[in-house]
């Protein structure tokens, strides 16, 4: 069984974005980096991709905030780089074995990719289109 992993918000402003949400919410920033390189780009179906992330603590439940380089235009989300974009993260054990077993009926952006981070990760969207991220976590 898959376990959450995260929640995602992809924003115009990384720094706008999470001054609100410490302010805001008190979210304590969790970590800060950033991930490029062809492995990032084809696994999030975005040509030359480069995100730069902010996890925060929501009472244990990790959001993720990313900004896009490049940013997408602001529209129901067909790619994970446009602002308002959402997705939920889900780990599992071993990604191949999970795309593997995936139906035929489920919609990919990509086979599964090992990010610079060590991270594997496959996108897929559920029946309404939204995005959902799996992930086997480095390590």
């Amino acid at each position: 069984m898959p376990a959450a992993h995260h929640v995602g918000v992809t924003v115009a402003d990384l720094e706008r974005a999470v001054e609100f949400y410490e302010e805001t919410f008190d979210l304590p920033v969790l970590a800060r980096f950033s991930v490029s390189g062809e492995a990032f780009s084809t696994g999030v179906d975005v040509p030359n991709a480069t995100g730069r992330f902010a996890h925060l603590d929501a009472d244990g439940i990790r959001l993720e905030l990313v900004e896009y380089d490049p940013e997408g235009e602001a529209a129901h989300a067909e790619r994970v780089n446009q602002p308002g974009a959402k997705h939920l993260g889900l780990e599992v054990d071993d990604l191949d074995d999970f795309y593997r077993a995936l139906s035929e009926d489920v919609t990919t952006l990509s086979e599964p990719q090992t990010t610079e981070s060590g991270t594997r990760i496959c996108f897929v969207r559920d029946p309404e289109g939204n995005l959902v991220e799996v992930l086997e976590p480095a390590g």
